[in-house]
Parts: structure tokens; sequence; C-alpha cells
């Protein structure tokens, strides 16, 4: 049984992120995002009519054995979480169903489901297969924190975040109103209703600006232009908060990680408990081994007295 263990807990750090000292994990990472990467590059191709049709037993072959690498991956991943000491659940059943239901869990199995499901239901529109296989993109996330960061640093700024959507609403049912208002008689048939002229606002005021929809009185381009300004003040204001909150996010992930080492240090000794914590930390925080090490030794002739 101890074997058993031991077994779960190495494959279940060959399968997570590596950090850059475990060579075995390495290989995996790259090995797997290289077939993540192929995957979204064969879908793009087979979309091509012409290149499906003279390579379509090609990638087919390709689907079939990138569908039984991502399977057993998936498999290997429940096993292995057993031993996940990280889990807020004790028992495995616990780990396991935490990781099948958690987002990576469910992108990991969407990304096998694409190929299994013509088995169970039969005929399936092909557009609709591929673009579920493009959510095979998704499946990065076992190796960059980057999404993860974003979703945490948005959730940190929540309130921040919904006062800029609630401007940029006002901005929107305002300027659709206005422009009903000033063009609808001009242009009947763009401008037909309040809930149509919201497609103009919504590109105006996100800076896109099709062109598909313009106005032609003096006092419809007026609001036009005050409208493109607005669009720039709110988008401006939205990418500024995302950007400051992603930023305070990586810091105060640093921030832990170097406070978990001075905890560490608090004995002067850094035992091999702790050391596994900071790896831990180290992995998620995508920092390499030469920038781990030359943060410990900097706290440590900090913290520790000679």
């Amino acid at each position: 049984m101890p074997g058993a263990i031991i077994t779960k807990k190495r494959m279940l750090q060959i399968l997570s992120r590596s950090s850059g000292s475990d060579r075995t994990s390495r290989i995996c990472d790259r090995f797997l995002s290289t077939m993540i990467l192929l995957n979204l590059l064969a879908v793009s191709l087979e979309s091509i009519d012409a290149l499906s049709a003279a390579y379509g037993d090609f990638f087919f072959a390709f689907e079939m054995v990138s569908v039984t690498i991502f399977g057993i991956e998936y498999l290997l991943r429940i096993w292995s979480m057993a031993a996940n000491d990280a889990s807020r659940y004790s028992s495995a059943a616990g780990r396991r169903l935490e990781y099948v239901f958690s987002f990576t869990g469910l992108i990991d199995l969407i990304a096998i489901l694409p190929s299994l499901l013509p088995l169970i239901l039969g005929e399936v529109d092909l557009r609709w297969l591929r673009v579920l296989r493009l959510v095979r993109l998704l499946k990065i996330s076992h190796y960059s924190t980057a999404l993860e960061d974003l979703i945490a640093a948005v959730r940190s700024e929540s309130s921040a975040f919904g006062a800029a959507l609630y401007l940029f609403c006002i901005a929107l049912f305002a300027s659709s109103s206005l422009m009903y208002v000033v063009e609808h008689q001009a242009q009947p048939e763009n401008f037909s209703s309040i809930p149509t002229t919201m497609w103009w606002s919504l590109i105006t005021l996100t800076t896109v600006g099709y062109g598909d929809v313009s106005p032609v009185t003096p006092v419809g381009k007026l609001v036009g232009a005050i409208t493109a300004v607005m669009g720039v003040c709110v988008v401006a204001l939205l990418t500024g908060i995302v950007a400051s909150a992603f930023s305070n996010q990586i810091s105060r992930r640093k921030e832990l990680f170097q406070a978990e080492i001075v905890a560490a240090l608090s004995d002067g000794v850094i035992t091999e408990d702790e050391m596994e914590k900071i790896e831990e930390m180290q992995k998620r925080l995508g920092m390499s081994d030469e920038h781990a090490t030359a943060v410990i030794e900097l706290l440590r002739d900090r913290h520790v007295p000679k």
C-alpha cells in the first residue's frame, strides 16, 4: 500500500506543472502542450474542404491518437489525485471527485468528448465537433496560471469592475435611446427600435465601429461622436482595472511566496515538508529554480542570524 501511494504521488508530480528541476515532469509538460497545439492546428486545417478531402484519413488517425493520449492522461489524473495533499478532502474519493468537477477536470473531459459523441449520439454536425475540439486549448491551464490569475484578479476587484460595467450600461442605454430618437425617421430600417439601435451603440462604445450602420443627421453624428468618446473612456477604465488587478494578483502571490520562506526560516532551517510547500508555490507562480533559489538565499541572509 505505501508503494501504491508513492506511485500515485509521483504520477501527480509528473502530470503537474513542472518547476524545472523535475526532468520527467518537464518532458511530460512539453509533450502534452505540443499535442494540444498540434490538435488546434489539425482542427483548423481540417476545416479547409480541400485538405479535409485529401488528408481525411491522416486527420482521423491523428485525432484517434490524440484522444487516446488525452484519455489516458485524464484517467491517470483521476487515479493520482488520491495523493493530492493540497486538496481540502482527506479521502481518495473526495479528492478525485474534486478534480473531476473542477474547471481543469471538466476541460480535460471535454477534450476527449468530441471523439466519443459520434459513438454515443450517432451522426453529429462536424462543425460543432471541431468547435468542441478547440476547447483543448484550455488544457494549457494545467501548465500556466494566466487564466487562474485573471479570474482571481477580476474577483478581487469585483466592486470596481462592477462599477465600470454599470457606467458602460448607462452609456449603452443612453446612446441607444438618443440615437433612436434622432435617427429613426431618417433610417427606420437601421434604427427601428431601441434594442435594434443597441447594436450600433455596442460596437461604437467598444471602439470597433464596423461602419455597417452610421448616423446621417447632424444631431445623430453629434451623438455618435459623444458615444465614441464615452466608449474610449469606459473601455480604458475597464482595461485599467483589469490590468491593475492582474498586476496586484501577481505581486500578492510573490509576497505569499516570500512569506512562506520567511516562516520556514523562522527556526533557521528549512525542513523537507516546508521545502515541498515552497516548491509547490514556486510551480504555481511559474518561477524558475534559479529565481526561487535566489529569493531563498536573499531572505536567508536577511532573517537568519549569523
